[in-house]
């Protein structure tokens, strides 16, 4: 075992507090240690006891922390505006980078990504949990190997209720830009349930490390929060090959559902759904047999030990990087665009569980299972509050 890789982590108030906890607990294990821990509001994490007891240097900013130190890795579990900008300058320093999702709001910020990796020869981990996971990587080996035949449509439902604290825990939470202008996005799409709209993309791609080119998008964009950006979607795209994909996801339920998801290929069909044989998913074959995979969440957090050993080894074959993440970017503004002004649920199904403290749709979960299970969107069924947006086509499959 060589030298430790070292790691800054930059961002600990949320997601990032879990990089640190593992670094902490098992950072020996993974031959890394962590270099530097950069965050204006550092004593907020559950973490930061034990960051002080190992005398871990902490930083407000991430080019405080370049001034006198350097990190074979960076880390970025920081706001979806800043993660371009901080991409580009941990490469420029040396570093290579693990940004969490999404990649970035703008196919710009995309084009400045993949120029900037190129430059420095370092790499870009984009942190799409299941796109990391061995499981996953032996569905699409098996997808690319033709085992269920040619796909033919592909759909998901993520029903993840969030509370008032989730919307007020920062100042960019259900945004659409930054007070400067800088596009955020923030969305049920492009945050929390993001990781299952961007599989799809990456399951069909037509190598390991690349996702299907999207060519049109038509959405369905709504919100029962007091927010800028949308709580609830229904999605219909069509990728390059004609494939249809179906999305449906929201905050604004009382229960929590999925993911869940059913993909139809010429042989088989692949599914994931609350409780089936400990989530697994399973791929059945017309002819009666099946094949089971393990279940991709369990895998949260590869991605980082995947990163250590692809600093440690010198190979930077990244399997989810900005090519790969692309799509989702696209798809995402290609939403925005279709719905430019996002539709408020009428006021008289709009209610609050006072228990939960979270803002709820009356009929909304059944709504969307039935657009799911008939593979339609809520303006199709004739659902009154429905409104359906354009349809916006990608002029270009992917950022080269």
């Amino acid at each position: 075992m060589g030298k430790k890789v070292n790691i800054v982590v930059v961002g600990i108030g949320g997601y990032g507090n879990l990089y640190v906890q593992q670094l902490l607990d098992f950072g020996n294990e993974m031959n890394a240690s962590i270099a530097g821990i950069v965050d204006p509001n550092p004593e907020l994490s559950g973490n930061y006891g034990r960051i002080i007891e190992n005398n871990i240097p902490v930083f407000s900013t991430i080019e405080e922390f370049y001034i006198n130190h350097n990190a074979d890795l960076a880390i970025l579990s920081t706001p979806i505006h800043l993660h371009a900008s901080q991409t580009c300058y941990a490469l420029l320093k040396g570093s290579n980078v693990l940004c969490e999702k999404p990649m970035c709001a703008s196919l710009q910020e995309v084009k400045k990504i993949i120029e900037t990796r190129n430059q420095t020869g370092k790499f870009v981990a984009i942190g799409f949990n299941w796109s990391f996971s061995p499981s996953v990587h032996d569905l699409k080996r098996d997808v690319l190997n033709g085992v269920f035949g040619k796909p033919k449509r592909l759909k998901t439902i993520v029903n993840w209720p969030r509370d008032a604290a989730y919307y007020n825990r920062n100042n960019w939470a259900g945004r659409l830009y930054s007070e400067d202008g800088a596009p955020i996005l923030d969305s049920v799409a492009n945050n929390a349930t993001s990781h299952y709209l961007h599989h799809m993309f990456y399951l069909l791609g037509s190598k390991e490390d690349e996702s299907v080119p999207i060519k049109d998008v038509s959405a369905e964009l709504y919100h029962a929060n007091p927010i800028d950006s949308f709580d609830t979607c229904a999605v219909k795209i069509t990728t390059q090959a004609a494939v249809k994909i179906y999305y449906y996801a929201t905050h604004a339920v009382k229960d929590s559902f999925g993911p869940h998801f059913l993909y139809e290929f010429e042989h088989a069909t692949i599914s994931r759904s609350d409780g089936q044989r400990e989530n697994h998913v399973i791929a059945r074959f017309k002819d009666g047999t099946e094949k089971v995979y393990p279940d991709p969440e369990k895998d949260h957090l590869q991605k980082l030990l995947t990163c250590i050993n692809a600093v440690e080894n010198g190979n930077h074959d990244i399997l989810c990087g900005p090519e790969a993440a692309t799509p989702h970017v696209q798809a995402i503004t290609a939403m925005h665009e279709s719905v430019p002004t996002i539709t408020l649920f009428p006021e008289n199904l709009i209610n609050l569980d006072q228990e939960a403290n979270v803002t709820c749709v009356e009929g909304l979960s059944e709504t969307l299972f039935q657009c799911y299970e008939q593979w339609t969107l809520p303006s199709e069924v004739n659902v009154p509050w429905a409104k359906r947006g354009g349809m916006i086509e990608i002029k270009n499959s992917l950022v080269k």
